[in-house]
């Protein structure tokens, strides 16, 4: 691996410093962006330039745009045919990446084709067998089709792996070493991911040729935006303070992950019958209710919105003032992805813990994780003993 670049805090640098074309900066400034983030200020001249590039950063750091961006730029005025495949972990960020392809292709089109389980077979057969640009894809459902030969990457020309400790972490290791191994060796390669365990070091040995390291701020690091706060109560009590304080304070709009998808639906039920509305989010909905109440939580139409951790990574939501962990985490690394739904692209936001006297142990090694001692809230009548 070659030396990680430094982050900068150069923060008069624009997206128009960074080598992007016209209709790129276009779409940029109708999307209200002018000012890129660090792992964009880094990762997007290095990735114009065609090197192989591990980015690493904490989730909300605008990673998704900073191989979104080169990749439609590389795009620009060449054959149809399909020369960028970014693999993601779930359907949840496969749309967000094809959404952002979308985005930052206004005044440069570019076909793009979300290619996931769970919804109709057909409409990906055909639009892979007609041929697009760009390709958006989780693992299990690609392979699918590579192995019936739908898809032609003959001239795939960028693979992106995107959340590569997620992809690891979900066992999908199996699966990407048989794609990789059905596209062109020689070929530009982007791997982002949060955090860098050696499953992920050793992939990136695997399948990327001299990279450029870029890393903003420390590994398994929490996101400095945020303001954290842990809530000593009773397990039995949870629901009961999850509905004080939602209806005690204003909270526009609140994530809450709980551990359990029958505690995401026990949840709901409490707030609804509470007056707050709320919606579930887990792998038990179907695709077409997971994106409705995802739609319904972005339009607002949902305050609350509860969830597992099939949401933790990768969903790019603006406005999300607070994320609840209901139960705490059990990993320290999911806390900080956790944690990363809120105070996202420099905005503020709070993340609240329930702890619970049995969970006492698992906070404090989150503590020990992201390097700082995290208040404790206590709310009469709700902590232990009350």
């Amino acid at each position: 691996m070659n030396p990680t670049i430094p982050d900068t805090t150069v923060d008069e640098i624009r997206f128009s410093d960074l080598g992007l074309a016209q209709p790129l900066l276009d779409a940029l400034h109708d999307a209200g962006y002018s000012a890129p983030t660090p792992i964009q200020r880094e990762a997007i001249p290095l990735a114009l330039r065609g090197r192989d590039l591990i980015g690493l950063a904490q989730t909300g750091t605008g990673k998704t745009a900073s191989f979104t961006l080169p990749m439609v730029q590389r795009l620009l005025g060449g054959p149809r045919r399909t020369r960028v495949l970014v693999l993601t972990p779930t359907r949840e960020l496969c749309l967000q990446v094809e959404e952002s392809v979308q985005k930052y292709s206004k005044y440069a089109p570019v076909d793009c084709i979300p290619v996931y389980g769970g919804v109709g077979y057909e409409p990906q057969e055909k639009a892979l067998r007609r041929g697009v640009d760009v390709v958006v894809a989780t693992p299990g459902r690609l392979l699918d089709h590579l192995e019936k030969r739908n898809v032609d990457f003959t001239y795939l020309e960028t693979l992106v792996l995107d959340e590569a400790d997620r992809m690891l972490d979900m066992g999908f290791a199996p699966q990407l070493n048989r794609i990789v191994e059905q596209i062109p060796r020689y070929r530009q390669t982007l791997l982002f991911s949060a955090t860098m365990p050696p499953e992920v070091e050793a992939l990136g040995r695997k399948y990327l040729r001299k990279p450029v390291v870029v890393q903003v701020g420390r590994r398994s690091s929490a996101a400095t935006t945020v303001t954290h706060a842990v809530y000593p109560v009773p397990r039995h009590r949870k629901n009961d303070l999850l509905v004080h304080l939602l209806t005690a304070a204003d909270h526009d709009s609140v994530l809450v992950f709980t551990r359990t998808k029958s505690g995401a639906d026990r949840v709901v039920r409490d707030l609804e019958r509470a007056g707050v509305h709320a919606g579930a989010m887990h792998a038990d909905k179907s695709q077409k209710d997971r994106v409705k109440a995802l739609d319904d939580f972005k339009s607002g139409k949902l305050r609350v919105l509860v969830a597992t951790d099939i949401a933790q990574r990768g969903l790019d939501i603006s406005g999300i003032t607070h994320v609840i962990n209901f139960d705490v985490p059990q990993q320290p690394e999911d806390y900080v992805h956790r944690i990363g739904r809120t105070g996202r692209a420099a905005s503020t936001g709070d993340a609240y813990t329930f702890m619970s006297a049995e969970e006492i142990g698992m906070v404090r090694t989150i503590e020990r994780t992201i390097g700082q001692e995290i208040p404790r809230v206590s709310v009469p009548g709700f902590d232990f003993g009350t």
